[in-house]
């Protein structure tokens, strides 16, 4: 019975980590920005202005602990993650509705193989357009 619930969190958190992909991606490219941002105000003159100095004196502890070192690498790395999982749902977001748009039912079964590619980047309700073409188009599979 244990098994079951995981089982059925597991799945849970699974949809709703496709369904919102986006918002996701967008939010590690937003920290990673954050935390570069960050850096580059401790690390030039930036620092003097206004909001680094409060922010500064917040992670620069006086007992030794510099977290803006952390930010300096870790930054940059997030916001690259995060760009490359923004660009992948928009290049694929692109593709999909492409090949959706199709109205030719061999064209469609020639794009079959890139379409179900494609959905394991997309959320469900694009899973459901796309079976949703299969049965207008009368497409067996």
């Amino acid at each position: 019975m244990a098994e079951e619930r995981d089982n059925s969190g597991s799945r849970r958190l699974r949809v709703f980590l496709r369904t919102h992909r986006f918002l996701l991606a967008v939010l590690i490219l937003a920290a990673g920005a954050l935390l570069s941002a960050l850096a580059i105000g401790y690390f030039t003159p930036l620092g003097s202005a206004q909001p680094f100095t409060t922010i500064n004196g917040i992670t620069n502890q006086p007992n030794g602990a510099n977290y803006n070192l952390l930010f300096v690498i870790v930054g940059p790395i997030v916001a690259i993650i995060g760009a490359y999982f923004v660009g992948a749902y928009v290049i694929a977001r692109r593709k999909f509705e492409h090949l959706m748009q199709t109205r030719s039912k061999a064209e469609f079964l020639r794009n079959i193989p890139e379409l179900e590619q494609l959905l394991w980047e997309l959320t469900p309700l694009d899973e459901e357009r796309y079976f949703e073409k299969r049965v207008e188009l009368r497409v067996r599979r």
